[in-house]
């Protein structure tokens, strides 16, 4: 393990009751899962809250003049959910369902580590079509290029 995640891993372990050797790393495909189940969840506020929103104030989503409002609010609602929920709980719904974390390298996620981590990491890998993700398979420690910005890691929960 590196010694830049040793106060890291002792801290997950210390609240754990466990060794810090025994914390596994999330790789590429429970965390392609819990992103997936995460886009579900999203989709289903943008439907619950969003697009009656727009209908309440007679604004046609399906209409081109419309459609940067539309966007604006999807795409706040997406930036929001992974922000938000990772700043207070660690894990996102997805994370929570299959048993994964975020953890930062001193144990506590700050506002500027989670700013990095989830808008300004996911927003490049959105404009590179998501292939920035692949590198979760192939990174040592399982990081994913915004983990790389944020100076975090994605484990295994106690189970």
């Amino acid at each position: 393990m590196d010694t830049t995640y040793e106060d890291s891993f002792k801290h997950i372990a210390q609240n754990r009751g466990t060794e810090a050797e025994t914390v596994k790393f999330a790789g590429f495909w429970i965390r392609f899962w819990a992103y997936l189940l995460d886009l579900i969840v999203i989709g289903s506020i943008n439907r619950i809250v969003i697009h009656p929103f727009l209908i309440g104030f007679d604004i046609p989503s399906d209409q081109p003049s419309f459609l940067p409002l539309e966007t604006v609010l999807t795409g706040a609602t997406f930036y929001l959910y992974f922000f938000l929920m990772t700043k207070y709980f660690r894990q996102t719904l997805g994370k929570m369902v299959f048993g994964i974390e975020v953890i930062a390298k001193d144990g506590t996620l700050t506002w500027g580590a989670l700013f990095f981590r989830e808008i300004v990491g996911r927003s490049i890998s959105k404009a590179l079509f998501g292939l920035v993700y692949i590198w979760v398979a192939f990174s040592p420690k399982k990081r994913g290029v915004h983990d790389y910005f944020a100076d975090t890691l994605v484990v295994y929960t106690k189970e």
